[in-house]
């Protein structure tokens, strides 16, 4: 345990940032998985709101520094790819 009282404020800091950081993640990580669900679903009406939510939430972890920024540019590039297939838009 902390004994002084700078450590022991960063004890309460600490805390304070993991719970959010760990609300975050999970809040991302349930957004890819509607996401994926959606394009498994193929429901093309929901696809352009789910895809643009998902993008936005991916585009804010990296920038608060949840996820590395190449970590968000490697999930957008395969759910595109993926929304592409299912739109029927890739050429092959």
């Amino acid at each position: 345990m902390a004994n002084h009282v700078s450590s022991q404020k960063r004890v309460r800091q600490t805390e304070r940032r993991t719970e959010f950081n760990r609300f975050a993640k999970t809040r991302l990580r349930n957004q890819i998985r509607a996401m994926r669900k959606a394009l498994v679903a193929k429901d093309h009406g929901d696809l352009n709101a789910t895809m643009a939510s998902t993008f936005s939430l991916l585009d804010k972890a990296a920038r608060k520094g949840y996820i590395k920024t190449g970590t968000a540019a490697r999930y957008k590039s395969r759910l595109h790819t993926r929304l592409k297939t299912v739109l029927g838009q890739t050429q092959k």
